[in-house]
């Protein structure tokens, strides 16, 4: 059950992200609130979808993350999305730690946030010159 739910968080990353590779509908615009709203779906897509792949494997019982520090959050859901939300819009705190083949998710997570504001820029010059 939880590796069918795992393939379709995934797909659901892998679809909202090829909307950026995709040809623009509306012609004629460089920089518009339809590619504005369409850049933060992309990104509400990937943080919640990599939250809950995190949420999964701690349901299964590989947790992928490790909190330290003194003040633990024993809300998982929140671990997740917080530590996703970091790793997607900056390197992190720190304070979330990945282990294992959380690891590599992360860096995974990690590279689409690097490169979804690159896509957006492009798209929105080669929109403007069709």
């Amino acid at each position: 059950m939880f590796y069918v739910l795992l393939f379709l968080v995934v797909f659901c990353i892998f679809m909202s992200l090829r909307t950026l590779f995709l040809p623009y509908r509306m012609k004629g615009k460089f920089v518009s609130l339809e590619s504005f709203l369409s850049i933060g779906y992309v990104y509400a897509t990937v943080v919640v979808g990599f939250a809950v792949i995190y949420m999964i494997f701690a349901f299964i019982g590989r947790p992928l993350l490790i909190e330290t520090g003194m003040a633990r959050n024993e809300n998982i859901f929140e671990t997740c999305f917080y530590f996703s939300a970091m790793t997607l819009f900056s390197v992190g705190h720190g304070d979330v730690i990945p282990q294992g083949l959380g690891r590599i998710i992360t860096v995974i997570e990690a590279l689409i946030g690097y490169t979804l504001p690159a896509a957006f820029v492009a798209r929105a010059v080669f929109d403007k010159d069709k």
